[in-house]
């Protein structure tokens, strides 16, 4: 004699949740608990948690023969998610829980050994995995998930409400809390490196920052959000998927603010760009349509540095184990700020640097030129005079910035629609078409490329810098001043 029942769950692979199909078979034979079908030793473990829920909620364990397959069998199973329906499924098969609990829901959570049922990483993700198969998520509550329209979601608190079958809903769509923003308005001074924030805020630009410590580069890095795009919902959910999988609060990017994350410059290579066993997103992941922050760049290992050249060209990062590849989103737009020097006052003057010459160039060559390279704007952040820093809060605010990149976006759909040239497909040809300079500007900038032995990439960057700073003053062809300016950008200490 035999019972068995099919209950619809879930594991993370990756920043999504795949289908999975936890089969339950309770039947005569030497009494065992056996979970079988790839399952990692997290999930190994369901096994004595799921025993003793049963048992602290009332429920009686099967003394006969229980086996669970999680299908399909090819794919590896990972965390401890499938507690829940591991534990539903054996209520089903032996007729202590009506099977109807079953229909049109997708179980996901841990179990604590009292029966109370714990939230789990990726929430989001599950729930958008149930979607995708029109079920419910069945699971503990968790801000985030179950306020996005369109998804549902249900609430289980204990394996005791399996008694009742009936689950809470978990309220409707709401517009999460919009915190508050850094403006930049508490940082006086800095219009030039303001005006270069702007700029690389219009165009998604990477930008790199040198100055003595104290300059003010991490606070101008940390405002950076506030003038840029509201992420759309797409992108939103995007970006909440991400932290979610990360175990990280996903609310503010409900909320339209653009994540910005900035990890310590101790950060490995899989830390950076995502690894592990089994693969999680790394920090260029989390800042997947947003700002990415290196402070101190030199200080980061090389290695790990060049390690983020191809995820910036290609919007993903590609990790690769044996039992497959997983690919995680890195869309983001680089900020990094470094000292010029070990002692940091390399070029100040008010300090005297202690650094030799041989000192200098050996930091500074830590970053890589292929690196820097990819950054298209490049500026020295100077300290101010004492009488600015105590007029703070007197600066050009957001605001007023984010009306400049907002009208410069509108500007640039409104030139790609019209021309039929969108330079954001990275095509060399595209791009110059875009621009539409004339046969006198072209061959200026060939002469300042010559000049400055600007390699191809920089070249072309150097005209998607151009014509950004045109579209902010919403004009069509790219033209002398816009090329000075973009080259200025470009070019410090006359190398590319």
């Amino acid at each position: 004699m035999s019972a068995s029942c099919v209950v619809h769950a879930a594991t993370l692979r990756g920043v999504q949740a795949v289908s999975v199909e936890v089969e339950v078979c309770v039947s005569n034979g030497m009494p065992g608990f056996s979970v079988v079908g790839m399952a990692d030793a997290s999930v190994q473990e369901s096994r004595e948690r799921v025993r003793a829920a049963l048992r602290s909620c009332g429920f009686s364990m099967p003394s006969s023969k229980v086996v669970v397959n999680l299908a399909p069998s090819a794919l590896r199973k990972t965390g401890s998610g499938f507690d829940l329906p591991i534990a539903v499924g054996l209520l089903c098969a032996t007729g202590q829980v009506n099977p109807a609990v079953l229909d049109g829901v997708l179980f996901a959570g841990e179990l604590s050994l009292e029966g109370a049922v714990r939230p789990i990483a990726g929430l989001l993700a599950y729930a958008l995995c149930a979607q995708r198969q029109d079920l419910a998520l069945v699971s503990a509550a968790e801000d985030g998930a179950g306020r996005i329209e369109g998804i549902r979601r249900r609430v289980i608190e204990s394996l005791g409400q399996l008694r009742r079958g009936e689950f809470a809903e978990l309220g409707g769509a709401l517009a999460p809390e919009k915190p508050q923003e850094l403006d930049f308005r508490d940082i006086a001074g800095h219009d030039m490196a303001k005006r270069a924030f702007q700029i690389a805020a219009a165009g998604g630009h990477g930008l790199l920052m040198m100055g003595p410590p104290g300059s003010g580069k991490t606070m101008l890095a940390s405002r950076l959000p506030s003038i840029l795009a509201p992420l759309s919902r797409s992108e939103a959910l995007e970006a909440a998927v991400i932290h979610s999988v990360a175990g990280r609060d996903a609310a503010p990017l409900l909320a339209g603010i653009r994540p910005f994350h900035a990890p310590h410059h101790c950060a490995t290579l899989a830390g950076l760009v995502g690894g592990g066993s089994p693969p999680r997103p790394g920090a260029i992941s989390l800042a997947h349509n947003g700002v990415l922050f290196l402070d101190e760049l030199p200080e980061f290992a090389p290695s790990v540095l060049q390690g983020i050249r191809q995820p910036m060209e290609a919007g993903e990062v590609v990790v690769t184990r044996a039992d497959g590849s997983v690919r995680f989103p890195a869309r983001f737009m680089l900020v990094a700020a470094a000292n010029p020097c070990p002692c940091g006052f390399f070029g100040d003057s008010e300090r005297t640097c202690t650094c030799s010459q041989r000192q200098v160039h050996q930091y500074q060559g830590r970053v890589g030129g292929p690196l820097m390279d990819r950054i298209d704007v490049h500026i020295d952040v100077a300290r101010i005079p004492p009488g600015q820093v105590l007029s703070t809060g007197h600066g050009t605010s957001s605001a007023k910035l984010r009306e400049g990149v907002l009208a410069a976006r509108e500007y640039a759909s409104w030139r790609r629609n019209t021309t039929g040239f969108d330079e954001r497909a990275r095509q060399a040809e595209v791009l110059v078409e875009s621009c539409a300079m004339s046969e006198a500007d072209r061959d200026f900038l060939e002469q300042l490329a010559a000049s400055g032995s600007m390699s191809g990439r920089a070249i072309m960057r150097t005209l998607a810098l151009a014509r950004t700073i045109a579209d902010m003053e919403q004009v069509p062809k790219v033209g002398r001043d816009h090329l000075c300016e973009a080259v200025g950008f470009r070019l410090r200490e006359g190398g590319a």
